[in-house]
């Protein structure tokens, strides 16, 4: 009787063992795929789906990009074409929904969709920055043109973003800080630019013959930016103006390369994505070249001019710029000629404004102190102080007063960022239509 009371333990024991490795684990909730749907009288179409199984192992070596074979000091137009054409392998022909990639993994950053600047439910772009007048072309009259944006990161790149966010309630920049991203991280972030069909052709000569997609914007840059404030978005045509590049190479000074494409539609290739062209190539700051730091007229940055051809400065080494005005429309580039797009800040540079990227928050750019912060303007102080932010910064190093880095990665910055604004914000930032899914926390 003993025994059989001992084995019923057993048994017992083994059956719950048994009950417990088959048991469905808990999942974690889903990250949301967007902030912002438009309603269903606008658009029917397909929604924007965030790519987020991240790979749980390292990618094995062999599917390391071939262009990490390729010099870049040497031949950077082979290898930022060849950038360019492992970014499309696939992407294009799904129209950039990237989860139904066949040939290879990328993937989106999360909690982009939160605020009044988050993701749109389309295409999954994000509100970038306000575009001045004459900034796109010298004959750009329009005030109220916005750029918007998606990024996408290969499985290397996506190994990490899942390692940051294994815990969804719980992001861990550590990962970056201690580890960052694993060489063969590709990074490519298309553009474009919210501005009425008529002024795009009749304003800015090189979108023509162009790329559009349908997004649900606001109709400029100011509207929408207030937590909590109602506001008016519609459905509305965005046209192709700019794709962004960053790779993990560890050939690179600071182990991070930077390219910029602009779109050319007078080019007329037969396929309109090949309309975009290479601004040029960055790998770094060249902070030993410091003529013309920008200076305050009567107390404000003075207004940049239209660009009447692209300015090439020799100096720099650690960037390269295209120089065939055949191809490349007259563009602003950077500080003194430092890579940069044409929607992008033409005081900072590709590099300078992602070395920025860290939790919490560093300053984008000098630009974005406030005045009471600023050193005088013309003294050796403000010299100093605007060169920080052309300093050369090596991947995983902080930035400034930054507790953790990045990495270079303003897309992960942002959205641990929106993660700890929502979790101590008393608003409630939803989307202003009832028909959204997966709204903003």
């Amino acid at each position: 009787m003993f025994g059989r009371f001992i084995r019923s333990i057993v048994s017992s024991a083994i059956i719950a063992a048994l009950l417990s490795a088959c048991a469905i684990k808990p999942t974690q909730t889903p990250f949301p795929d967007y902030g912002y749907a438009p309603p269903t009288s606008e658009y029917s179409g397909p929604l924007f789906k965030l790519s987020q199984n991240y790979p749980t192992q390292m990618p094995d070596k062999s599917k390391l990009p071939g262009f990490l074979n390729t010099d870049f000091t040497q031949d950077w137009r082979a290898y930022i074409m060849q950038v360019r054409d492992y970014c499309f392998e696939g992407n294009v022909a799904a129209d950039w929904r990237v989860e139904n990639n066949k040939v290879r993994g990328w993937y989106h950053i999360p909690w982009q969709h939160y605020g009044p600047m988050g993701r749109e439910a389309i295409h999954g772009l994000t509100k970038e920055a306000p575009l001045a007048a004459g900034q796109l072309a010298s004959s750009q009259l329009y005030t109220n043109a916005v750029a918007y944006a998606v990024g996408f990161y290969n499985e290397f790149g996506g190994y990490t973003i899942g390692k940051v966010w294994k815990d969804h309630t719980k992001p861990d920049p550590s990962m970056t800080t201690d580890e960052g991203f694993p060489v063969g991280t590709v990074v490519c972030k298309t553009l474009f630019v919210n501005m009425p069909p008529d002024l795009v052709k009749a304003q800015v000569p090189f979108l023509a013959n162009p790329v559009t997609w349908q997004a649900y914007v606001t109709k400029d840059f100011s509207s929408c930016v207030v937590p909590g404030v109602p506001c008016e978005r519609s459905v509305m045509p965005v046209a192709l103006i700019q794709m962004d590049i960053m790779v993990r190479d560890d050939r690179a000074p600071f182990g991070w390369v930077f390219g910029t494409f602009q779109y050319n539609g007078q080019l007329n290739n037969a396929a309109p994505w090949n309309n975009l062209v290479p601004v040029g190539l960055q790998w770094g700051n060249d902070p030993e070249v410091q003529d013309n730091i920008p200076q305050l007229v009567d107390g404000t940055f003075p207004q940049n001019t239209p660009a009447a051809i692209t300015p090439i400065n020799a100096k720099l080494t650690n960037t390269r710029i295209n120089n065939n005005a055949s191809e490349l429309p007259p563009t602003h580039l950077g500080w003194d000629g430092r890579l940069n797009g044409p929607v992008d800040n033409p005081r900072s540079s590709c590099m300078s404004c992602h070395m920025t990227a860290s939790y919490p928050g560093e300053p984008l750019s000098g630009l974005f102190v406030k005045a009471s912060d600023r050193p005088q303007s013309g003294t050796p102080e403000w010299n100093t102080w605007w060169l920080q932010w052309f300093q050369n910064v090596r991947c995983r190093e902080l930035f400034l007063n930054a507790k953790q880095s990045l990495d270079f990665s303003l897309q992960l910055s942002g959205g641990i960022q929106n993660f700890y604004a929502s979790e101590q914000s008393p608003v409630r930032v939803t989307p202003q239509h009832p028909t959204v899914r997966n709204a903003a926390p």
